[in-house]
């Protein structure tokens, strides 16, 4: 399962009364992007909640794919901002407040920190896979990458 399947909105009963209806807890489920960012559903949000999703909406449905929100470009942004947020020294229950506090979702720290450390897992096999392919570069890069999240 992605750590996006695990990313969940803040206060999503208060959200589905404002909208007047039913909206999935998973920020990232189908019903959820379609609710929150198509049709009128932004006007009923109060000013605090809507800056917030516009936020999110910006920062990881901005994309050019036939498809989007449904290109798995939005996970995938996702996925790199929290990568982005661990490289700054952030641990998983910091990473939950920031995330928290810049668009209304959390996650909880057990499943960050199992996402941080199967990322590390990736890059050292990217590590030695490069090795073994005598790409130094891309072995160098996977190091750097993985001492960055190792902290």
């Amino acid at each position: 399962m992605a750590i996006t399947d695990k990313i969940y909105v803040k206060n999503h009963r208060q959200i589905s009364s404002q909208l007047e209806t039913n909206i999935p807890k998973g920020a990232f489920k189908g019903a959820t992007l379609d609710i929150l960012f198509q049709g009128d559903g932004m006007q009923k949000l109060d000013g605090a909640t809507r800056d917030r999703v516009l936020d999110f909406a910006e920062d990881f449905l901005d994309c050019d794919c036939q498809s989007n929100p449904y290109c798995g470009c939005p996970e995938r942004k996702f996925m790199r901002y929290l990568l982005e947020l661990r490289e700054g020294g952030l641990g998983p229950d910091a990473i939950v407040d920031v995330m928290t506090d810049d668009y209304m979702v959390y996650a909880y720290s057990g499943d960050v920190l199992s996402f941080l450390d199967n990322s590390v897992r990736t890059l050292e096999a990217v590590e030695e896979l490069a090795n073994v392919e005598g790409d130094d570069s891309a072995e160098a890069l996977a190091r750097r990458k993985k001492h960055s999240l190792s902290g």
